[in-house]
């Protein structure tokens, strides 16, 4: 069977909050927050400065965000992790 018109399948990206420590040129090193993750991400997209937290998606940095906005983002991720930790078997 051979279709006349494509199927479009929805997609979606994530973007993860970072707080920028470094930038050197269009890189930056961006920290995660918990857990100790670190990398480095493209910043040419934006107008970041180094402690300002920014949207990672792929390896860029793809918005700037304002302290409320980081601070909400990063309380959804929070919510997001507990949901998905494994709940604790009760002792017997």
């Amino acid at each position: 069977m051979v279709l006349d018109t494509p199927i479009l399948v929805p997609a979606m990206c994530l973007s993860f909050p970072g707080r920028i420590e470094v930038i050197r040129g269009d890189s930056a090193l961006v920290d995660y927050g918990e857990y100790g993750v670190r990398e480095n991400v493209n910043v040419s997209l934006v107008d970041a400065k180094v402690g300002s937290y920014v949207l990672v998606q792929g390896g860029f940095a793809i918005k700037v965000l304002s302290s409320e906005e980081a601070k909400e983002t990063l309380e959804t991720w929070r919510m997001i992790r507990e949901l998905q930790e494994p709940a604790e078997e009760p002792e017997n």
